[in-house]
This record gives C-alpha cells, sequence and structure tokens, in this order.
C-alpha cells in the first residue's frame, strides 16, 4: 500500500503544509509496503487546484492523454518510490497536488494515498528587463574616513568613534628669540565652537550667492541653485558646507574637515608672561585628477589645498605669517610652490599673511594651494605629510610649527594617490586608491542577472562583492603580474574559461522560448580575484561542475514573471548553498550588458583594487531560502 508520507523537491522542505520545489524537473515519492513482502511500485497521478485547494484538473504526465500518471520503479517493501517530471509538464508558481497508488506486480492497490501540495518556488523573482532606468550605475556615495595619522597633537579614533590613540603632543614650542621670547602652537580637535563657526561661514556663503542672483534677477529656482554653488576658491567643489568633524573623500577627492584649530602663544617663558594669542581654523583638501581631460595636463596630477581662517588674532603680535609645508614621497614628482588666495579667490601674495592694525577684524580667510606632477612609468602610491610652520611680526626669529599629520600608516595609506600610466586609453592620471568603488548593477534593465548575483553573494563564503556582508571583490586589472600557460598576462577569458569554457561541461537546461537566447554566467566576475576560475583565487574550483547550477524561465502562474532556479542535472539536489561559485543561464543581454559599463579606466581601477557590487532591486531580500521578488527602483 502507499505510504502516508508522500513528499516533492528537490530540496524536499516544506514551507507550511506545501512542498517547496526549486526546480521544473520534480522529484516526486513515496514510501510503498507489500504485506506479502513483494516489491512494489507506485502510481503517480497530479492534479491542479482551485482557489480553495481542492483538486482541479489532472496534469498530463506521460504525454499520452491516456493514463496521465508516471510509474516508479519497482522497491523493495518499506522503500521509497519515487519519479522525476519531465521539465515543461509543471510551471513555477503553481500550486499542485499529487497522490501515490501501490502495484505489487499482480494486485493494485484499490485507494490513493493523501494528496501533498506541492509548488515550484525560484529563489529569485523577477519581471521582464525594463527598456529605460534612472540608476545611475556608477554613481559613488561619499564615505566618511578615520585618518590613521593626523598628527601627535590630535587624537586617533576607531571606526566605531572610540579614541584608539591619546594625543601624544598637543603643544609645541620653538627655540627662544634674542629677549628669550619664545612662539608655541597648541593644536585641539574641532569643539562645539569650531563647528559653529563652520556652518556660519558655509551659511554666508550661500547668503551671498543668493544675493547676487536675486540682484541679477533670476528665478527663486535659479536662486536656491546658486546657494548649492561652490565658492570659486574651493578645491573639492562637494566640499564647502560638509559638517566640520569629520573627513570625507571618493575616487578623486579628499575633503579633511576634523583637522581641529590651532592657538598661537607668544610667551615670555621667563617671567611666566603671555604676551598675545592668535586663533584659526584649519581644513585641507586633495584632488586626484583620473586623466588629461579631468586636468588639463600632459601628465598625471593630484592638487592640494590647505583653509586657515583666523579667529583671533592680539595685536600684540603685530602680523602673522604662517607657512604651509606639503610634503611629498615620491620616485617621479614635481610639486609647485604654494599659491595663496583669499576667500574670494583673489591672489593674497607669496604668503598667508595678517596685519593686526586693530581696526579691521573679523580677519579674512587665506587658502594655499599646491600642483604636484607624476612622470613616472607604471604606478607609484605617494605619501603626503603637512605641517604648518607659524611667524609673528613681534619678534624677529620666533617660529614654531605644527604637524598636521601624513596620508596615513603605512598599513593603510588611505590619503595617498596612485598614479599610472597602464590604462593609455585614457592618459596617465591619480586616484585615491583606498576609497572602494560601487558599481551599480541596473536591475531595472537587468533583473535576471542582478537577481543571480544578490543569491550567490548570499551563499558563497565570501559573499564576494557584497556591502551587506562588507566583503569586495578585487578586479584583475591590466598590470597583473600572473601568467597564463602561454606566459601571457592572466585575462579574464583565463578565467572564464574554467567555468563556463567549452571544456566546463556547460549545456543550455531547457527554458520557456520567452527568455530568448542565454549564455553562461559565472560569479564572481570572471575580470575579478574572486572567480572561481582565477588561479589564486580563495574561490579556486577545478571546473565549473563545481559551481553552483541555476537557470532562469518563465513563471506559469499567469504572471510576466521570471524566477532564478536549480538546475538538478548535475546536483541532483540543487545547489548546497556552499559553493563557491555560479553559473547560470542567464538572458544573453542581461549577461553582456549587466557589466558593459563597468568605468574601470575613468575609476583607474587596476589589479587588486577592490569594489563593491550592489543590486537595488533586491536589497530589500533578507534570506535565500525563500523566494524574494524584485521591486522596481526609480
Amino acid at each position: 500500500m502507499s505510504g502516508r508520507s508522500p513528499s516533492a523537491g528537490p530540496k524536499f522542505s516544506k514551507s507550511g503544509t506545501v512542498w517547496r520545489v526549486i526546480t521544473p524537473d520534480v522529484v516526486l515519492r513515496n514510501t510503498v509496503t507489500d504485506a506479502d513482502g513483494d516489491k512494489s511500485n507506485l502510481t503517480f497521478q497530479v492534479w491542479t487546484t482551485n482557489a480553495d485547494g481542492t483538486p482541479k484538473a489532472e496534469v498530463d504526465l506521460d504525454g499520452t492523454g491516456e493514463y496521465d500518471v508516471l510509474v516508479s520503479s519497482y522497491v523493495v517493501t518499506g522503500g521509497t518510490a519515487k519519479v522525476t517530471v519531465p521539465y515543461g509538464l509543471l510551471k513555477p508558481g503553481v500550486l499542485y497536488k499529487f497522490r501515490t497508488s501501490a502495484y505489487d506486480g499482480s494486485l493494485y492497490e484499490t485507494t490513493w494515498s493523501p494528496y501533498a501540495d506541492f509548488r515550484i518556488d525560484p529563489y529569485m523573482k523577477f519581471p521582464a528587463a525594463q527598456t529605460s532606468s534612472t540608476i545611475d550605475s556608477d554613481n559613488q556615495a561619499i564615505a566618511e574616513v578615520t585618518r590613521t595619522d593626523p598628527g601627535p597633537a590630535l587624537p586617533t579614533f576607531t571606526a566605531s568613534g572610540a579614541v584608539k590613540r591619546k594625543a601624544t603632543q598637543e603643544r609645541t614650542c620653538g627655540k627662544q628669540d634674542a629677549d628669550g621670547r619664545q612662539l608655541c602652537i597648541e593644536l585641539s580637535p574641532p569643539t562645539k565652537e569650531s563647528k559653529a563657526r563652520a556652518n556660519k561661514r558655509a551659511e554666508a556663503v550661500r547668503k551671498a550667492e543668493e544675493a547676487k542672483a536675486r540682484k541679477a534677477g533670476k528665478s527663486p529656482a535659479e536662486v536656491a541653485a546658486a546657494a548649492r554653488v561652490a565658492p570659486a576658491v574651493e578645491l573639492v567643489d562637494w566640499c564647502w558646507d560638509k559638517p566640520v568633524g569629520m573627513d570625507y573623500m571618493n575616487r578623486t577627492d579628499a575633503c579633511l574637515k576634523n583637522i581641529g584649530s590651532a592657538t598661537l602663544i607668544f610667551v615670555d617663558p621667563g617671567r611666566d608672561v603671555t604676551i598675545g594669542t592668535a586663533e584659526f581654523d584649519f581644513e585641507q583638501r586633495i584632488k586626484a585628477y583620473p586623466n588629461k581631460g579631468a586636468s588639463g595636463s600632459n601628465f598625471a596630477e593630484f592638487d592640494q589645498a590647505i583653509a586657515i581662517m583666523p579667529v583671533s588674532i592680539d595685536q600684540a603680535l603685530e602680523g602673522v605669517t604662517m607657512k604651509w609645508n606639503a610634503g611629498t614621497t615620491c620616485q617621479s614628482c614635481v610639486t609647485s610652490n604654494v599659491k595663496w588666495t583669499d576667500g574670494q579667490n583673489n591672489n593674497a601674495g607669496s604668503t598667508a599673511y595678517w596685519d593686526v592694525d586693530g581696526t579691521s577684524p573679523p580677519f579674512g580667510d587665506r587658502w594655499g594651494r599646491v600642483t604636484t606632477q607624476w612622470n613616472g612609468s607604471g604606478k607609484e602610491t605617494i605619501g603626503l605629510g603637512w605641517s604648518v610652520t607659524a611667524t609673528v611680526d613681534a619678534s624677529d626669529t620666533a617660529t614654531d610649527t605644527a604637524n598636521f599629520g601624513t596620508s596615513g600608516i603605512d598599513e593603510v595609506r588611505e590619503l595617498a594617490p596612485r598614479c599610472d600610466d597602464y590604462l593609455k586609453s585614457s592618459a596617465p592620471g591619480c586616484v585615491l586608491p583606498y576609497f572602494k568603488t560601487t558599481w551599480t548593477v541596473d536591475t531595472n534593465k537587468f533583473p535576471a542577472a542582478g537577481a543571480y548575483y544578490w543569491y550567490m553573494q548570499q551563499v558563497m563564503p565570501d559573499h564576494a562583492g557584497s556591502k551587506r556582508w562588507d566583503s569586495l571583490m578585487h578586479y584583475l586589472g591590466p598590470d597583473t603580474t600572473l601568467k597564463n600557460s602561454a606566459g601571457n598576462p592572466w585575462t579574464r577569458d583565463d578565467s572564464r574559461k574554467v567555468i563556463c569554457g567549452p571544456n566546463s561541461s556547460w549545456s543550455v537546461h531547457p527554458s520557456d522560448t520567452s527568455v530568448g537566447s542565454v549564455d553562461c554566467d559565472e560569479f564572481a566576475l570572471a575580470s575579478t580575484h574572486e572567480s572561481g576560475g582565477y588561479p589564486k583565487s580563495v574561490n579556486l574550483v577545478s571546473s565549473g561542475t563545481k559551481c553552483a547550477q541555476l537557470f532562469t524561465d518563465k513563471m506559469g502562474d499567469g504572471s510576466a514573471n521570471f524566477g532564478l532556479l536549480a538546475d538538478t542535472r548535475t546536483a541532483t539536489n540543487g545547489p548546497s548553498g556552499t559553493e563557491r561559485c555560479g553559473r547560470a543561464a542567464i538572458s544573453s543581454t542581461q549577461n553582456q550588458k549587466a557589466f558593459s559599463g563597468f568605468p574601470a579606466p575613468e575609476w583607474r581601477t587596476l589589479d587588486g583594487d577592490g569594489f563593491f557590487v550592489t543590486l537595488p532591486g533586491y536589497e530589500h531580500c533578507t534570506s535565500a531560502t525563500t523566494t524574494c521578488t524584485w521591486r522596481k527602483i526609480g
């Protein structure tokens, strides 16, 4: 007789009372026993269902239209009989019921087993590709950065904001002059007061630009737009109104707004007398130009700027001069002299100087700028260091220098530009490689590719490219030193051959004609160090047969949707969820275009550079064990 434990799979797991099947190649099974101990088989019958879950119409399983059933092989009494339903007879998204009846070679069972419900549920569900989209695939969010070497006068912090190292030298003092007097500098992190001053300066810029726009007869929208435009003196146009107290960066720009303030103290230590003081707020900028078009130069170039904003200067100092010391550690660099301007970008002479006559506070800002050009070959990462040397007119020789730190400790170097000439199509250029770029797959246009990538990011042990797991993919660049068997640089094609090449044992799984032409799409990407075919990959496999096998197919639930399903022709139970790579039959167009715009030359992405892959139509998904449905973005 038929058993009382029918099941459907793979993976033979239930969601409530319904067996969740991950492939259209459905396996149905049930136990069977015989009172005489004879071998028996089972006849399997499948039905569609009504809205209330009752049987509706029998499905023709044998294709003859005569019996509509499938019959298992004989199994020993107490064993499990099973059949595999040929592809195309059962549709994803449809609720089915099945039951069985036993036969021992001479007698048929006169009753049927209880019904069992099952549904083919894809890992991911998505519509046909959209023809247009508002997703900006290479848009980069500005990142907050914690400096690893802000100098001895300022503390360092962990990523969570806790103090990692206290300031080791808040005050420095120079040598005494002929009269025994001394100039000291005391640095302090941003305070509530200095942050308020920065906000006030930004607001003054907005109001000034609004006033000019109104005076010119601009519309309200144009006035509002004018208030968002960076002042002409600004080197990094998005930086000017960022809050003080954090440092920020993207691939080409750094906005240092966590330097803090400096107090100049002119003292007579012999008499324990403070003669006069002055206070200044400081900020810095770095701008790297990724190509000739951005810099206007035939060389790779990056610029640096310092902003010095006086808060107060005692008349006893008579005048203050600041010298900015912008140093580089570079084999092939030429750095210009510092050019000084005021806050309106007017020439301010050869030094940052404030004359104290007692009649004109507040004193004007000074902005210093230097240009560094790199004329090397290959690539070079350039170390930077900064300090400010102050003098006062009240003394001929009193001087002191404040150390503003470097571009970072050797293990991190978060503010160190890298220049190269590998990317001939975009000329030599420089970037800040510490910033990790993000490629946003346009899941409106490429929903099948996005679904597949999201699934693989969740189940791969290293979660390649996932921001959720803070796991980068690393680019296979033109400067790789890895060689293939012919002695040439290893390329994406070499990696791809392992996973999807002619000898990789990949073949197309049948699918509905509406899916169209498909390709073998591998993940992680063939152009990364995380590819299963890259020889030094953490995900290295001997063959694409070791990858999770998937394909896309049309849903049969009356919608226009498609699904990502398991290809069980090799791994009969579907992906285990521990595979280190994936290969899937994805729409040829989506496979070829989902990453076709990846701007490696524009970002000057070289070998080993890390980047994230985000999938906005699926970022709301939380689990790879339940079906997740795409959401339109924009």
